[in-house]
């Protein structure tokens, strides 16, 4: 059931990514943008290679929704930061994220909790 959910998951969050103009790499980097991080962070986040972080990060900059800024601490490491308009774009994917599938909404409501309550301890480990 799991590996159903997850293949059902993955065209939607990919659909919804196009709906902004971006491929599913870069919503993902974007999600991990709540704050600045040094692109070997987010590489290690994706469990990718530096090198294709490079690339979404070059391609996310083209279009002005982040933008490279020099450690305070460490000059020589590059933190990734939100440009206002990334800012922008990233609360409006998480809020469509956000919206329930359709075969939830189609749910009754106890139904709905007893989902949110079933998955809320499994997440926390209860």
């Amino acid at each position: 059931m799991m590996r159903l959910l997850s293949m059902y998951a993955q065209p939607r969050y990919s659909a919804i990514a196009q709906e902004f103009g971006l491929h599913p790499a870069q919503a993902i980097v974007l999600q991990l943008l709540a704050e600045p991080r040094p692109m070997g962070a987010l590489a290690e986040a994706r469990r990718c290679d530096n090198s294709n972080i490079t690339g979404i990060v070059d391609r996310l900059e083209e279009r002005g929704i982040v933008e490279r800024r020099s450690d305070e601490n460490d000059r020589r490491v590059k933190l990734i930061a939100l440009t206002s308009e990334g800012e922008r774009l990233r609360a409006e994917l998480n809020r469509r994220l956000a919206e329930p599938p359709e075969a939830l909404t189609e749910l009754t409501e106890a139904d709905r909790r007893a989902l949110r309550d079933i998955l809320t301890r499994a997440v926390e480990g209860t």
